[in-house]
């Protein structure tokens, strides 16, 4: 097998992008609250910061994507940008795999902002799938924030790496705090792939 046939599919928002963080920002404004009153400890569908009476997270998200282009103006994650760029290097298949399109009449400028913002911070990939079902498309190892995508990935038996948050404190490992860790764990899984091992995953 070929180094290169690993493959890594990484989630965006919360793992490579600082979703929560860009949103909060997006979020004071939209409910005319002052940034400091929204907590950054929250769950995910972020009902901490009171959205339900405005419309809920649905109308939160397509205010961010329409009128604040959210997934152009948020700020990579700390360090995952070289990380990535390292492990692309090492010939580890980056598969984006994310499920920005589940607004509908929204597509390209979902898709128009998150090539242009992979671009701009220089994140290479290989394959970069909107997906909901993201086992679909198949990777050797995953990461992802969501507790309903870990869980739904792991019960299919994929290998799922939980990049910590708030939204994801009760789910066991292996995780990663931060992409130093990311690092090491991809790596001690393609090991584990390469030589039929195993450990990290067992």
């Amino acid at each position: 097998m070929k180094e290169n046939d690993f493959i890594f599919g990484v989630d965006l928002d919360g793992v490579v992008g600082d979703f929560y963080g860009a949103v909060r920002k997006i979020a004071a404004e939209w409910l005319n609250k002052p940034l400091e009153s929204l907590t950054t400890e929250v769950s995910y569908g972020l009902s901490e910061w009171g959205i339900d009476e405005f419309g809920g997270y649905e109308r939160l998200h397509r205010f961010a994507v329409t009128q604040r282009n959210i997934f152009s103006a948020m700020e990579p994650i700390k360090n995952a940008p070289t990380v990535l760029r390292k492990l692309s290097k090492k010939g580890i298949r980056i598969r984006i795999i994310t499920h920005r399109l589940f607004l509908k009449y929204f597509h390209r400028a979902t898709i128009t902002q998150t090539v242009e913002w992979l671009d701009n911070f220089d994140i290479p990939y290989w394959d970069i799938c909107f997906m909901k079902d993201k086992r679909a498309v198949g990777a050797d190892v995953y990461i992802d924030d969501a507790p309903g995508n870990i869980v739904g990935l792991r019960e299919q038996g994929c290998n799922t790496i939980v990049f910590s948050n708030s939204t994801n404190r009760g789910l066991p490992g292996p995780r990663a705090d931060d992409w130093h860790e990311v690092e090491e764990l991809v790596m001690e899984a393609r090991e584990e792939w390469r030589t039929g091992t195993i450990g990290l995953f067992a």
